[in-house]
């Protein structure tokens, strides 16, 4: 039987699971406009919809864990005069939205604490009086709010879009920071994880192929353009969180086929690895990015079909797909909001094209142990931004601080496990596709007030040591010692040691020609190669034995004079300690490998039996 090659992954085995009826939202009047939007949005409070309401626009806010059937009627956040378009949660606070309509305003809001869509119904009237917006934005060019999105690292910092006008509000001031015009209506838009530029697509006619940008508000400009996909159909596209490339969806110019591509903001003429294929269909599909997991997950409208795809570097990978009733939008959760002691890896909320039911889709690796997985879940974004407004206005890009998965499991909240990151975004104008060099990264650098824009590259993961090479290395290590170990406390006190060790780099004395050939060469990984001196040449000199512990030391090598400390043999002990933990480490994950492997194979006997 000829075997099939299967990629590693540890995502591999991810399956989509639907939620119970009672676990779903229903009764719902999700938004029937034409406009292409998610119609929802969600955090680990609240559900946000689009809703149809009559005598204007208006949105619902449902908390999660009012699920079931719906009342006939519930408070709706009622602000605009005409149909909300869309909504997005701001990042650092999961009471606070923002809104987008076709009256060409945005609303900002402040979700009560006790919210709730089942209040009383003789208060419902008094409850939805109170629901008013916190502020209100208009820009006096722009006739529709089509999309808002909040900076995902500076606080306050808000992006909206019309047909063919790109504002950027400072929301703490209520001020129009920066606004500047473009040909064509957009159909997405996407922050990098740093907050310094926008990535957006967008399409002038049905004839014109889709426009991938890259914009620099804060220099009003889009710094890079390029064509994208060239169907009729609108794309999509997503930052990929801290990388610097971008994913878009969109369609074939023939033959109507969705397409994805991956793309490299340092050249952006073409995809890294082309247009991926995915089939014919007539609904786009909406991207989302895990930045912890490197997955992309595709939602197809219409067709009830959620793909999800593993990022390798240079290409997608697709792990499956889940399918169930079409849907017409879907909201992801952020991962600081997923069941952890389920082993959720994603859950997915969509709105099923009937657009009366919500139902959430969970995502899940399946592990057997109860424990919290530490490999697939690490740390991720929490909910303090990396600069104000007013820094981020000055010209700074970071990180936010990252958040512990392990104490929310553990049930501890949110604890950080590092401070704000200073990342600047890779230049657009760096060569092609070159191979990054690994760069050491400061767990806490101090923040700077202003910072011009660097070219960076993304940082290369360099691989572990094979257990080969630590063999090798503790063995080279273990020679040092094997003349006489019984002997070594004895030996390390004596000041006429004839051990050939070298104590410290920055202490080594010069050795006779004759020693330095006798000695054993070691390579280890966890100290640096010190430059090796060069003894002047002596005329005439013969090759000496090597000298054991306890015989006599000759008195005419300086080498046997030499002494070793205490604490150099207590270092390199406590490397060869590492190497052989991180070696037992490696045995224990091939052997959960050659596990799998062989429970893979008994499965295939039995299907072939």
């Amino acid at each position: 039987m000829s075997g099939r090659f299967v990629r590693a992954s540890k995502y591999r085995h991810v399956y989509g699971q639907s939620a119970k009826k009672d676990k779903c939202y229903d009764n719902l009047h999700v938004s029937e406009n034409a406009w292409d939007s998610n119609f929802i949005k969600v955090n680990p409070k609240y559900l946000s919809v689009n809703w149809q309401a009559s005598g204007g626009g208006a949105f619902a806010v449902i908390p999660l864990n009012e699920t079931g059937r719906l009342p006939e009627r519930i408070p709706l956040f009622r602000g605009h005069k005409q149909a909300v378009l869309d909504t997005d949660w701001n990042p650092f606070n999961d009471n606070k939205i923002a809104s987008g309509s076709s009256d060409g305003k945005i609303c900002l809001w402040d979700v009560p604490e006790n919210h709730t869509i089942r209040p009383d119904p003789e208060a419902l009237d008094s409850i939805e009086a109170d629901l008013k917006p916190a502020a209100i934005l208009q820009d006096t060019k722009s006739k529709k709010a089509g999309h808002v999105l909040f900076n995902p690292a500076a606080e306050n910092v808000l992006a909206t879009t019309s047909d063919n006008t790109m504002n950027i509000w400072d929301v703490g001031t209520q001020e129009l920071v920066y606004s500047f015009d473009t040909l064509g209506a957009f159909s997405s838009l996407s922050w990098s994880a740093n907050g310094s530029l926008l990535a957006t697509t967008s399409k002038f006619d049905k004839k014109d192929p889709n426009r991938l940008k890259i914009w620099d508000p804060r220099q009003q400009k889009a710094i890079v353009e390029t064509v994208g996909h060239g169907g009729a159909g609108i794309s999509r596209c997503v930052w990929l969180g801290e990388l610097d490339q971008i994913a878009t969806t969109g369609f074939s110019k023939f033959g109507s086929n969705r397409q994805l591509a991956l793309w490299d903001i340092r050249s952006m003429n073409e995809p890294v690895d082309g247009f991926k294929n995915l089939g014919q269909a007539s609904g786009v599909n909406m991207p989302f990015w895990d930045d912890s997991t490197k997955c992309l997950y595709t939602a197809g409208r219409g067709d009830g079909k959620i793909s999800y795809w593993e990022l390798d570097g240079k290409q997608f990978h697709e792990l499956d797909e889940y399918s169930s009733e079409p849907q017409r939008g879907v909201g992801f959760m952020p991962k600081r909001g997923v069941n952890l002691h389920e082993n959720e890896l994603m859950r997915a909320y969509k709105v099923v094209s009937s657009n009366t039911f919500i139902e959430p889709v969970s995502f899940i690796v399946p592990r057997k142990s109860d424990a919290f997985q530490d490999d697939i879940y690490p740390p991720t974004t929490g909910v303090k931004p990396a600069m104000t407004s007013a820094e981020w206005k000055a010209g700074k890009e970071a990180i936010p601080p990252k958040i512990s998965m392990e104490s929310l499991f553990d049930g501890q909240g949110l604890k950080e496990t590092s401070g704000v990151q200073d990342k600047p975004t890779g230049a657009v104008d760096a060569p092609a596709h070159k191979k990054a060099e690994p760069a050491p990264q400061k767990a806490e650098p101090a923040p700077l007030p202003t910072r011009e824009p660097v070219s960076e590259p993304t940082p290369a993961a360099r691989p572990a040591a094979s257990m080969k090479d630590q063999g090798a290395s503790m063995a080279a290590m273990v020679n040092k010692f094997a003349d006489n170990q019984e002997d070594e406390a004895e030996t390390v006190d004596d000041d006429d040691s004839s051990f050939e060790e070298v104590p410290k780099p920055a202490e080594r004395a010069p050795r006779s020609p004759a020693v330095e050939a006798s000695s054993p060469q070691v390579s280890s990984p966890l100290r640096p190669k010190q430059p090796e001196s060069k003894p002047e040449p002596k005329p005439e000199v013969k090759p000496e034995p090597r000298v054991s512990s306890t015989a006599t030391p000759t008195p005419s090598s300086p080498a046997s004079e030499s002494t070793i400390p205490t604490s150099a043999v207590h270092q390199d002990i406590s490397e060869i300690k590492h190497l052989i933990a991180e070696q037992t480490k490696t045995i224990a994950s091939q052997a959960q490998q050659m596990q799998t492997l062989a429970a893979e194979i008994e499965s295939l006997k039995a299907k072939l039996n």
